[in-house]
């Protein structure tokens, strides 16, 4: 099963989460970053070119053999479905419309997650958010592994096949931990979904859903893009608790790997996430980072320092610590 990980509990911190106050001390000394708050307009076309992407790959895919559709949809489609999972990152920060427009936000994120095959837009926005606001908190942040996780995955092979198998947890987690009943939205959200769903398997068939389906998950697991989700907020360094990423993945993620610069600046939109790193860059250079999540996913797996216990975690609003 290969080395067994070192950690045997969480990092427990009794301090409030670190971007609150560093976003403060950034906008004393360069209150200029406040005039990038907003939304992009340029966003929405990006993530419609996606959208119509997936969509003209259906009369390509439908007509490989199994092996080429698997194939096409580890090294194509799911890279695709994988960035427009993180535009409905930006859409549920309001970041493609802006604030004053919340539905048409909503429904721009209906249409993102089309290709994706599975209805996530507004469910990821409910626990995201309170991710933002509460990380670390050992119940209302869903994007902590639970101790299930970190006991069963704790050896180099267990790694590996818990990086395999992120794209089960990250759906199934929220509704373990931090169950909440379901929205109207979400339920739109869903029934359009399923329309989109049909429609494609009764002109295209079941490959061509496959693709899609497939894809997605594949793109979240054991592949270059889902290196992100290991490299935001693991560990890999003792006290610090979130990485920004600064390779050129960033280029088809909206800047999803500038997290420190997200997470102190969320109302930014990630086209101008380098920004906020060129105006203040004492506040960022001066930190762990990483340059490859390839290498994360790498060094997650077969080092025993590392693993679903290498996460800063805070004890429950209310509860006794």
């Amino acid at each position: 099963m290969g080395q067994h990980v070192s950690r045997t509990d969480f990092e427990w911190t009794y301090t409030e989460e670190p971007h609150a106050s560093r976003r403060k001390m950034i906008l004393e000394k360069y209150p200029q970053i406040k005039k990038l708050f907003g939304y992009d307009p340029q966003f929405k076309w990006v993530a419609s070119a996606m959208v119509l992407t997936q969509l003209a790959m259906l009369f390509v895919v439908r007509d490989q053999s199994w092996k080429m559709v698997l194939l096409l949809a580890y090294c194509f489609g799911g890279v695709i479905n994988h960035s427009l999972m993180l535009a409905c990152h930006e859409i549920a920060h309001n970041l493609a419309f802006g604030h004053a427009r919340p539905m048409a936000n909503r429904l721009f994120g209906f249409f993102c997650n089309l290709p994706i095959g599975l209805p996530m837009s507004v469910s990821f926005k409910k626990y995201h958010l309170e991710h933002h606001r509460y990380q670390g908190d050992e119940v209302i942040d869903t994007d902590l592994p639970t101790y299930i996780e970190a006991k069963l995955f704790c050896t180099t092979v267990g790694k590996f096949f818990w990086v395999c198998l992120q794209p089960m947890f990250y759906i199934f987690r929220p509704l373990i931990v931090n169950p909440k009943p379901p929205q109207k939205l979400e339920l739109v959200n869903g029934v359009i979904q399923l329309v989109f769903n049909t429609i494609v398997v009764q002109y295209f068939g079941w490959k061509v859903m496959v693709y899609l389906i497939v894809g997605s998950l594949l793109a979240m697991g054991l592949h270059p893009v889902a290196g992100h989700f290991i490299s935001e907020h693991y560990m890999f360094a003792k006290g610090f608790e979130t990485y920004s990423y600064y390779g050129p993945l960033n280029w088809i993620t909206f800047n999803v790997g500038y997290h420190n610069e997200h997470h102190d600046f969320p109302a930014v939109p990630g086209r101008l996430l380098p920004e906020v790193k060129r105006i203040a860059p004492e506040f960022y250079d001066t930190i762990p980072q990483h340059t490859s999540w390839t290498r994360v996913l790498y060094d997650f797996i077969t080092d025993p320092s590392i693993g679903p216990y290498a996460r800063i975690k805070r004890k429950a609003r209310g509860l006794d610590s």
